[in-house]
């Protein structure tokens, strides 16, 4: 069994998980340069959903997603995460092609796409400016994201989207950095029963560069079968 996760609340104390709710209220105000730029948002496109966005997937998930943060034209538009943008065209299929989601990806919340087996979450559950959250609006996210991962009873892996993704589990589950180095095609052991798996962020530029191909992508999802297949769990 996992240790309870604890994170640093915004008074520099250890605080449970479990005193904060692992969604972000629509209200939420803790990082006021999000909430302004959130501001300008509903004034600028008052019909996006501009708020913090929630997760996707089911609460039984063994395997959690997790990307950067919501992206302005996508995410913190539609509501929901990696939905209207490429990242998620990308991000959508794989899950199809490796049984991690059933239906049909149409790039907007009522096209009926269901996750199996996996949910998706962001490190930072509202969009920054120039998609940059800065290290204070990271931490000051962290209470949300570690009640999320404490609200997953058999959780099993986590694929991390880039590094700030990796650096936001590992300080949530109390881990050092030097000692689990992020890279692309990265296994890590952070429990008993708990892998962290790293890709590069499926977003357009690392793809359009080379950074991240298709298949680079595939051959992080064909670990985490293998991991599902050898455990057995």
């Amino acid at each position: 069994m996992r240790r309870p996760v604890k994170t640093i609340g915004l008074s520099g104390q250890s605080t449970p998980a479990s005193e904060t709710p692992p969604e972000a209220p629509c209200t939420c105000r803790r990082c006021p340069r999000l909430a302004g730029f959130l501001d300008l948002q509903r004034a600028s496109e008052p019909e996006w959903f501009n708020a913090p966005v929630p997760s996707f997937g089911p609460a039984g998930a063994r395997l959690l997603v997790v990307g950067l943060a919501p992206g302005l034209k996508g995410a913190n538009r539609t509501g929901r995460p990696f939905t209207g943008d490429y990242a998620g065209d990308l991000l959508y299929s794989t899950l199809l092609h490796y049984r991690f989601a059933e239906g049909t990806y149409a790039a907007h919340p009522g096209d009926g796409l269901q996750l199996v087996d996996c949910m998706i979450t962001n490190a930072v559950r509202c969009v920054p400016p120039e998609n940059k959250p800065t290290p204070e609006e990271i931490a000051t996210c962290r209470p949300y994201f570690a009640a999320r991962l404490a609200a997953l009873p058999n959780l099993r892996a986590i694929l991390a989207l880039g590094r700030i993704a990796h650096d936001q589990t590992l300080a949530t589950l109390g881990l050092r950095k030097s000692a689990y180095p992020f890279a692309h095609g990265a296994r890590h052991d952070v429990g008993p029963t708990l892998t962290l798996f790293d890709s590069f962020h499926c977003s357009r530029y690392n793809t359009n560069t080379g950074r991240l191909t298709e298949a680079m992508f595939h051959t992080v999802f064909d670990a985490i079968r293998a991991e599902f297949e050898r455990t057995r769990i």
